[in-house]
């Protein structure tokens, strides 16, 4: 499919949203935009209270948003006496009274009671069912407060074909779904290794940026491609520069589905301050986008035919849908990796990265950690550790693609 065909494709895409928001009834429906946050690095000085809590979607997949008045740290913790049940640690959070209610789809129940340095929240889930998501919105035009978004939906069974030796198979039966049907398909990853060439990056003593990068570049593609579900295209594949422009102008021109900016941190002489972190668009940074936009996009056609303002709202749905995306497997990294590397305070974070900018492709940006402190270094420059980590993103993108993502714009 050529690139005129892709973006009228996600014109019809766009269009469908809307279409989706008008129609349903009751469910949360407000797009997320994150904001910077310039005091406080950590976002998690002060406490936080719950004011309160919603449901959409469908038993199929559900999805619980805990409106709050500031940001949240969460972790999952599984129930060692119940197996439907799962426990979320929120913190800091101020608990205040018991909360507690009935639950909507897959979420049977809920409540919210005092824990370790926070709160607790409970869900007793379906049979069968799981949490496959969890990330934090910011507050946005449409939404005033953080939102904490938990989406459960069913753990399919996996069994392995042992008449052929062939890969297991999910139970469930796609072949009778389009949606499953088209989850099939090969989807495109693009992945930039940072800097490069002339330019190495950060450093340490023994190392460069642009050196680390490339090899967990390589090392995730490898990953990937074995599964045989992605075609992997890599902005460099050697020691070379590729310009900032270049690296979006790729990604769009391949059509991708998923665009992610590899790179390691530096605290300069500051040895002590490491982990992982995550960044996706923020609001000044989408307001760059004609940076990155050529003369006939299709968004400026469909306005030149119709009403100039067309295209405008077009550009826009379309930027608060690829944000919602980003922002969704911004929350799956966070999920994967936390088991695997040390992460900062505020894990996803939002910046005005040119990487980030292209309005159609959901896109993040990884620092792998910190190339200035001794762990980091050791981790991102061993071979067997950097393949663990790039296992932990391979999980990640292979959770966004198995997962519908169309309640990313019901938060």
């Amino acid at each position: 499919m050529g690139v005129d065909a892709t973006r009228f494709g996600r014109s019809w895409g766009v269009w469908a949203i809307v279409a989706v928001l008008l129609a349903g009834a009751g469910a949360p429906t407000a797009f997320a935009k994150s904001s910077d946050l310039a005091a406080d690095p950590a976002g998690i000085s002060q406490i936080t209270k719950v004011l309160g809590v919603r449901f959409g979607g469908d038993a199929a997949t559900t999805r619980l948003v805990v409106d709050l008045d500031g940001v949240v740290s969460s972790s999952l913790i599984a129930s060692a006496d119940a197996a439907n049940r799962v426990s979320i640690a929120l913190s800091p959070v101020d608990a205040g009274n018991l909360f507690q209610g009935n639950g909507h789809g897959a979420i049977k129940s809920w409540r919210l009671r005092p824990g370790e340095s926070g709160a607790r929240l409970v869900l007793e889930l379906a049979d069968g069912e799981k949490v496959a998501h969890r990330f934090l919105l910011a507050p946005s035009l449409g939404a005033t407060n953080w939102r904490l978004v938990v989406d459960v939906t069913r753990a399919e069974p996996v069994v392995a074909d042992t008449a052929t030796g062939a890969e297991p198979k999910l139970t469930h039966a796609v072949k009778s779904h389009p949606r499953a049907l088209a989850a099939r398909l090969v989807k495109v990853i693009v992945i930039v290794a940072g800097h490069g060439g002339h330019d190495p990056g950060a450093q340490s003593q023994t190392h460069n940026e642009k050196d680390v990068t490339l090899a967990a570049a390589l090392a995730l593609k490898s990953r990937l491609e074995r599964s045989g579900r992605y075609k992997v295209v890599l902005t460099r594949s050697s020691d070379v520069f590729v310009p900032l422009e270049t690296r979006v102008q790729i990604a769009r021109k391949a059509g991708a589905d998923l665009f992610l900016s590899l790179h390691a941190d530096s605290a300069g002489a500051d040895p002590t301050t490491h982990g992982a972190s995550i960044y996706t668009l923020s609001d000044h940074g989408e307001t760059r986008v004609n940076t990155v936009l050529g003369s006939h996009e299709w968004f400026n056609d469909t306005g030149r035919r119709s009403d100039p303002a067309v295209g405008q709202i077009l550009l826009d749905l379309t930027q608060n849908s690829t944000r919602n995306r980003s922002s969704v497997f911004a929350g799956l990294l966070v999920e994967h990796l936390s088991d695997r590397v040390d992460l900062l305070p505020r894990t996803h974070r939002d910046a005005g990265y040119f990487v980030l900018l292209a309005p159609d492709v959901p896109a993040a940006l990884l620092e792998m950690g910190f190339i200035s402190n001794p762990t980091d270094e050791a981790r991102l420059t061993d071979a067997a550790q950097r393949r663990r980590l790039m296992d932990g993103v391979a999980a990640a993108i292979d959770g966004y693609f198995a997962a519908p993502t169309e309640l990313a714009a019901q938060s």
